[in-house]
């Protein structure tokens, strides 16, 4: 199975879209499909390399204007359209539509109101014709035709070429209201640099981005954008990573600090060395997440779409209904009467408002979201966060730092200090959790890689290695007792990594890791909320319950395993009575759990790659005060959602009620198609405004 992702160019219509979409899920060779109105991507999920002919094929017969292509991420955002022609259409029809009414009463009346209709609406009438020759029966052109030119067949010449030019100027702003919505919330693809200037031998190279290799160079002058993960290997400078994690405070960074693409370079010229390729870097995973929000659907959005199926002909056949059925009842007399009543039916019957305004509500969202530095990847995601319910958090870079220091060694026996902190720096060289990490820096002498085989990691309890031929553990009171280690182990109040040799318990190093400043305030902020909140460590009980209490968390399990993590938050999930559970950590034994949860959050900047991908919501400052956060941009995202909804489909109701009992007009009919649109567009911005 392979995934086809293509670009519809010039796709304006979210009707059509919805269209396409329909039908190609339906052939035969493709499992899934899910057309991105807002970044105009078709994503298929098909065993057919050849498909891409048929997609055109059904694109063609919609929108024969769209061109089918291959996509390709932009560097920037160009999505001015010219409109020169369409707006000049509008002026004149409606330089007609007022002399009209200066020449009321006579022939020159009906000829400038005929004027106006047809240069307002000739290219609505022949994409009309074009789609009912191909079995668009219920396209949105097709049933404003008809309303217009019924309007003019019962004499009200004025208000058929008032409905449709009141039809275009709403598809107009719809469309420039679309277009700068898409244009503000995808402003993060300015993030990516084509190209990169690359240090060989003494000279400097512009190469394409992409090309670029771990190992390599980089030069980035002042103003310039780091284009790939690396490390400053000469120099020092500032850096503004405001676009990755929403924090305006410049980062200062010396040689061997690590810098994230993304960061633009505030001082002075730098050189960094390439960590990674550009696919795998901070600004390229950022970027996919971005792109890729829409194909994770909500049931928001499955309802709009469901519902478009079915609402349109449903409305169709109600004015059918009401033309014929009180023609036959009270005679033919009045049909003009009830046939105008039924155009109305027809004029209001597109699903435009819902279709557009619902996943631009969510992509506005995940925007806000963004600009804050939190990542989350669909509108589900959006949808359960707004349900949250209860969240468990891993301790260790998570709610504290996660930079350990070593505050004592305590040998056991005749063993000598510095002997035991060798060989369990050795032993924890192969690891990268922070814990092992500090012991090396405290160790601080080279680590002679020749001396060390078998090594090996134990998932939540520690690490196994020999040195010249003798067996070292170092970890958890419990990886000890696992391995048969009889001697008494002492209990101690901070975090503490046991050591044996050979099979003998040999002492213990003590560390100590301070809590993050945001912890608290995060814990609050949710239990305020009415989020509840648990710690599930593989650290030991002591240095759990202590942790707990200083941040006022509800509940607390310690000792825990990857696999006992997961267990407790299915249990957590299990008694939830309504809501999400969500769960937040950064290392490699907690990407089980992330993907376990509702929710799960992985910390962008400490977290790992494995735990970024299994996650749901990626906190790229790493600060535990952005949870809450997001839970906000969610649930105000979701209030606009259920708004816009139960506004469109509110009014349109109304006016149908109006339109049938001779209330309302054919004037208001169109505003409840195109102004509803509008309005609804406009409130879905609301969600980039979204503070806290």
């Amino acid at each position: 199975m392979q995934k086809l992702v293509l670009e519809l160019s010039g796709l304006d219509c979210p009707n059509c879209a919805e269209k396409i979409n329909n039908r190609v899920s339906r052939l035969a060779e493709v499992s899934e499909s899910n057309l991105d109105f807002i970044n105009k991507k078709l994503t298929v999920s098909t065993e057919s390399s050849s498909i891409i002919e048929e997609v055109k094929k059904i694109v063609s017969e919609i929108e024969p204007n769209v061109e089918v292509k291959p996509f390709e991420r932009k560097s920037g955002v160009q999505l001015h359209k010219s409109r020169t022609r369409e707006i000049l259409e509008i002026v004149i029809s409606l330089v007609f539509f007022v002399l009209s009414f200066i020449f009321d009463g006579g022939v020159l009346n009906i000829i400038f109101s005929l004027l106006a209709f047809f240069v307002s609406g000739y290219g609505v009438i022949i994409s009309a014709v074009r789609n009912l020759i191909k079995g668009e029966a219920f396209d949105e052109t097709l049933l404003m035709t008809i309303a217009s030119v019924g309007a003019l067949c019962i004499g009200d010449v004025k208000e058929g070429a008032a409905v449709m030019i009141f039809f275009r100027v709403g598809e107009l702003f719809q469309d420039i209201a679309v277009e700068r919505s898409r244009k503000s919330i995808t402003s993060l693809l300015t993030l990516k640099s084509d190209t990169v200037n690359v240090r060989v031998g003494s000279e400097i190279k512009e190469i394409e981005t992409d090309k670029v290799q771990v190992g390599d160079i980089m030069v980035v002058r002042v103003g310039e954008r780091v284009p790939i993960d690396g490390i400053l290997v000469s120099g020092s400078a500032s850096f503004d990573a405001s676009a990755l994690t929403g924090e305006a405070v410049p980062v200062v960074a010396y040689e061997g600090s690590e810098i994230l693409s993304g960061s633009v370079n505030l001082t002075s010229v730098v050189e960094i060395k390439a960590t990674k390729k550009y696919s795998d870097s901070t600004i390229a995973k950022i970027l996919e997440m971005v792109e890729n929000a829409s194909e994770k659907k909500a049931k928001a959005e499955k309802f709009i779409t469901k519902f478009a199926r079915v609402y349109t002909p449903l409305v169709v056949a109600a004015a059918v209904l009401l033309v014929l059925i009180p023609s036959i009842v009270t005679g033919f007399s009045q049909f003009s009467e009830w046939l105008y009543r039924g155009l109305l039916f027809l004029v209001i019957s597109c699903p435009c408002a819902l279709v557009i305004s619902v996943p631009l509500s969510f992509f506005a969202g995940i925007g806000c979201a963004s600009r804050k530095g939190i990542l989350i990847k669909g509108a589900k995601d959006i949808e359960n966060l707004s349900n949250l319910k209860s969240v468990a958090f891993d301790k260790t870079g998570t709610l504290t730092e996660g930079k350990f220091k070593v505050t004592d060694i305590i040998p056991s026996g005749d063993l000598d200090k510095d002997y035991l902190l060798k060989i369990c720096a050795y032993a924890e060289s192969m690891s990268t959790h922070p814990i092992a990490q500090s012991i090396v820096e405290r160790y601080g002498e080279t680590i002679d890689n020749s001396v060390l085989s078998d090594a090996s990691e134990i998932a939540g309890g520690g690490v196994k290695a020999k040195i010249n031929g003798h067996e070292v553990l170092c970890g958890t009171r419990k990886l000890l007792e696992q391995n048969s280690i009889k001697a008494e182990l002492k209990y101690y109040d901070s975090t503490c990594v046991y050591v044996a040799l050979d099979g003998r318990y040999s002492g213990a190093i003590l560390l100590g890791d301070s809590i993050k400043s945001g912890s608290s305030s995060a814990v609050e902020t949710l239990r305020s909320k009415g989020i509840s909140t648990t710690l599930l460590t593989g650290d030991k009980e002591n240095t759990a319950i202590k942790t707990a209490n200083e941040l006022g968390i509800d509940n607390v399990y310690s000792e825990l395993l990857p696999a006992d993590k997961v267990i407790k938050v299915e249990e957590l999930i299990s008694d939830k009575e309504k809501g999400c559970v969500g769960f937040v950590g950064d290392g490699i034994n907690d990407a089980p759990v992330i993907a376990r949860a509702d929710v799960g959050f992985a910390m962008g900047g400490l977290g790992s790659d494995i735990a970024i991908e299994a996650a749901d919501v990626v906190l790229m400052n790493d600060d535990p005060t952005n949870i809450p956060t997001a839970v906000s941009i969610s649930k105000k995202t979701m209030r606009i959602v259920k708004e816009n909804i139960a506004f469109a489909i509110g009014i349109k109701l109304l006016v149908m009620l109006f339109g049938a009992i001779g209330i309302a007009g054919m004037w208001v009919a169109v505003f409840a198609d195109v102004g509803v649109s509008v309005i609804a567009i406009l409130n879905s911005l609301r969600a980039m405004l979204i503070k806290r």
